[in-house]
């Protein structure tokens, strides 16, 4: 990975340098590969005659000229970064380049459509890419205002952060043939949030408030976009953050587009947010992907005050950027929207999530130390926008939500454009509250691990509690003990299903805490610590509790407290608590009664994976089994047409294994049976292949065959994933040279190496470990960074779940000691090895 900024340098930089204006020239018409960047840069220097750099990845550079003296391209620019000497107290930099069109996501990405050959093209800076499209200080606290002006073909809609000034101006002597865009300069913004997004886009506006809006996707998605939908969340979303803010949106218009081969879920950039156009949905999803995408449209939309507008000085408080706007659009999702019961996805997703990673070894305090670059882009993990959010959440009840917002709408009124660091918002919240906050920062944000908490009580010959305690734990690594407020619900069996009858509220802290409202009071069926979701923490069952869950989890009449239940159980599996076939009998017996779709979609992932990674060996195929035969019979009995009949089916097809369960799954597909409601669309028939090639049970022709039918971007990015599941040596020997040749496109790439690790080619993949270890150094070193953490962390042979792995990853980090943004992904996917060894061993021991 190249152009690794380290935060010595740029604290350096930014104490030398006062940025204030980058005016950038881009001319899109001069190929398909590369493109003109002219940028002039004022900046001011505290120190004239110092020296510093600016950066910058280009194939070429043809002019550097700094205060009108003309430097030589060969001496100062070194492919990364331009060295500057000799600055003056104010300062000129003018340079032009030739950079890259990009494949990978990163930069400014091109991208060709296949059903109509038309060219899109968008940008992706965060962390540090904006380099790779015009000459900057490319650091988040070097802020400055940018005016940019574009050459473009006639038929380009081009977006930017401001609206632009001058729309399709015809360029003299083209023929009607390149149009020049010209954007008035930004108020002061960082350059990660820049963007540019080009191309003939199918638009649709709307206004609101005085703000005008557009949504963008392909010309070719144009018949799949409910921008009706979008444009509805989005309206929610500013009338709330509006009341909330206490300040207007920032920026102008506000744009929202749906690109290709994105990265990641969205992208905040300023005015101009870009989203994963799988969110454009083409076949029918449910309603929970409904919820996620008006989740992460409002998560983007908290950003244009929350990293926008007030932005972090360095990446060490990356994590606070990301939780604070997932805390907010979770709170407007379930305060001004339809999803009133967005936290109790956010129990199941976000905090399922955060606990998996903060119990991998590579975990780390909330508010990590970022030393370089490398670091940050691993960083992108549970901890910083999970556990974050979590605990942002446990800060809001324990300052009171009036008094939180409070303070945040001092801190955006104090630091409009600026440039701030933890410390600044928790002063505000410490004035609006009147609570001290050094000590719950201390304990929450700048430590790490996750508490356990478990109920320890007697009760007497009727049945009644003569003592009841919580007991908190701390792993070994990470011994915190931290005070948490929570609450304890108390849940009995009756005719309308088991419900609560008994609720303490209480701060816990340190190992034993009393909880003497409790003594005297009936055992319930099932003592539930944690109720309503107050902290973050594990929680335990005790031996009834369980059994209740087990029995009879279907039947807790309220959402949050069953999805907590399941919570405790998945966490109890995944510690070797609890045998990994209990827990997919739980799914199996529970499932039916789950109402909650995104519930039942994340219980029966957890169940497969419980299957592929926990389950010992000799029983996975009889897990599967059961799972799939539950599954079948759900499916045909479910309401046709719901929600739940597709979660279902895609479960179901997730689950088969054997050859009664994948003759369904062709029957399915090729239309000889079929299932009143249930429609075999676009991304189910792929979604059902995809499982029959893993099985064997199809190959080239139907991949071939389906491709054809759905001979678009999405159609080539399933079949690449297909064509890497066929399981022969044959077959994974052309997919290893496709992945490591290093020449795919970003989306392409992923599902390649999905295909490739299909967890059910154990043996096929067995033959590519020392291949693995052999070219990862030299991946790590050449590759994007996108690419290079992608092939780290997907190629990685966690199939094998095996001493050899472990020991095999031991050898390479003892004997290459590779950097450590690197080292982290490999002890992150040995310790998945290593808790899904440990827990085979506890799920063989339940045979015996």
């Amino acid at each position: 990975m190249a152009g690794n900024l380290t935060r010595d340098e740029a604290r350096e930089r930014a104490r030398l340098l006062d940025v204030s204006s980058y005016d950038v020239e881009l001319d899109l018409t001069t190929g398909d590969t590369a493109f003109r960047s002219a940028t002039v840069i004022r900046f001011d220097c505290s120190e004239p005659g110092a020296s510093t750099f600016v950066d910058l990845v280009a194939p070429a550079v043809s002019e550097v000229v700094l205060n009108g003296r003309a430097l030589d391209p060969a001496e100062v620019f070194d492919g990364g970064r331009i060295a500057l000497s000799g600055l003056e107290a104010s300062n000129e930099l003018r340079v032009v380049a030739d950079a890259a069109y990009m494949r990978t996501g990163e930069g400014l990405h091109r991208f060709v459509d296949p059903v109509d050959g038309k060219t899109y093209l968008y940008t992706q800076f965060e962390t540090s890419d904006a380099h790779r499209m015009y000459t900057c200080f490319d650091q988040p606290d070097l802020k400055a205002r940018f005016e940019l002006t574009v050459l473009a073909p006639a038929d380009f809609e081009v977006v930017g952060n401001s609206a632009p000034d001058a729309v399709r101006e015809p360029v003299e002597g083209s023929g009607g043939e390149k149009v020049r865009w010209h954007f008035p300069a930004t108020e002061p913004i960082s350059t990660y949030i820049t963007a540019l997004i080009a191309g003939p886009y199918h638009v649709e506006r709307d206004e609101h408030d005085g703000i005008p809006l557009g949504v963008y996707c392909r010309a070719s998605l144009a018949e799949f976009l409910d921008a009706d939908a979008i444009f509805e969340v989005t309206k929610q979303g500013f009338d709330f953050f509006h009341g909330v803010f206490g300040l207007r949106y920032p920026f102008g218009k506000y744009d929202q587009l749906f690109v290709p081969e994105f990265n990641a879920g969205a992208m905040e950039n300023a005015g101009a947010v870009t989203f994963l156009e799988d969110y454009v949905f083409r076949s029918r999803v449910t309603d929970a992907r409904y919820e996620r995408r008006a989740e992460t449209i409002l998560h983007e939309m908290a950003h244009m005050w929350f990293g926008d507008l007030v932005t972090m000085r360095w990446w060490d408080d990356l994590w606070l950027n990301e939780s604070f706007a997932t805390y907010s659009s979770v709170h407007c999702q379930a305060e001004a929207t339809r999803w009133t019961d967005a936290w109790t996805t956010f129990a199941n997703v976000e905090k399922a999530w955060a606990l998996r990673q903060d119990q991998l070894p590579s975990t780390h305090p909330i508010a990590a130390d970022i030393p370089d670059m490398q670091a940050v882009e691993v960083n992108f993990d549970g901890i910083t926008y999970a556990k974050g959010a979590s605990v942002l959440k446990q800060l809001v009840a324990y300052v009171g939500v009036d008094a939180f917002f409070a303070g945040v709408r001092e801190y955006f009124k104090e630091h409009a454009w600026g440039n701030t660091e933890l410390s600044d918002l928790l002063r505000q919240l410490e004035r609006a509250s009147g609570r001290e906050l050094s000590g719950w920062s201390r304990e929450w944000l700048e430590t790490a691990g996750v508490n356990t908490m478990r109920p320890d009580f007697e009760v007497d010959a009727e049945g009644n509690f003569t003592s009841f305690a919580v007991l908190q734990e701390a792993p070994a690594d990470h011994p915190t003990l931290r005070s948490h407020r929570l609450a304890i619900g108390l849940y009995d069996r009756t005719d309308a299903g088991i419900v609560r009858r008994d609720r303490v509220e209480l701060d816990v802290s340190g190992p034993r805490t009393e909880v003497p409202e409790l003594v005297g009071k009936a055992r319930p069926d099932l003592v539930l610590i944690n109720d309503d979701d107050l902290t973050f923490t594990k929680i335990r069952l005790d031996e009834r509790s369980l059994r209740t869950v087990v029995e009879s989890v279907g039947e807790i009449a309220e959402s949050l407290p069953r999805a907590l239940c399941f919570s405790a159980a998945w966490d109890m599996t995944r510690d070797a608590e609890m045998a990994a076939r209990d827990y997919v009998r739980l799914v199996v017996s529970g499932i039916g009664g789950v109402g909650d779709v995104p519930v039942a979609q994340m219980l029966l992932r957890q169940a497969v994976s419980a299957l592929v990674n926990y389950a010992a060996p000799e029983w996975r195929e009889t897990g599967f089994q059961l799972l799939a035969d539950r599954l079948r019979d759900l499916l045909t009995a479910a309401e046709p047409g719901s929600d739940l009949q597709l979660v279902y089916a895609t479960g179901f097809a997730d689950a088969a294994v054997g050859e009664e369960h994948l003759s369904l799954l062709q029957g399915l597909l090729d239309g000889a049976i079929t299932v009143d409601g249930l429609t075999v669309d676009t991304d189910l028939r792929w979604t059902l292949l995809r499982r029959l090639v893993a099985a064997g049970k199809a190959g080239e022709k139907e991949i071939a065959a389906e491709l054809e039918s759905d001979a678009t971007a999405t159609g080539e990015r399933h079949a690449a994933g297909c064509r890497a599941a066929v399981p022969t040596a044959e077959a994974k020997a052309q997919t290893w040279e496709r992945i490591t040749r290093g020449d795919l496109a970003n989306a392409e790439f992923r599902a390649t190496l999905g295909g490739f690790g299909e967890p059910s080619h154990r043996e096929l993949v067995r033959p590519y470990v020392d291949a693995y270890f052999a070219r990862l150094g030299e991946v790590w070193e050449n590759w994007t960074k996108e690419f290079a953490q992608s092939f780290a962390e997907m190629a990685y042979p966690s199939q094998l779940v095996e001493e050899e792995t472990l020991r095999r990853t031991d050898a390479y980090l003892e004997s290459e000691s590779p950097a450590p943004a690197l080292r982290r992904l490999l002890i992150e996917g040995r310790a998945t090895v290593e808790r899904a060894l440990e827990a085979q061993r506890r799920d063989a021991r339940a045979a015996e």
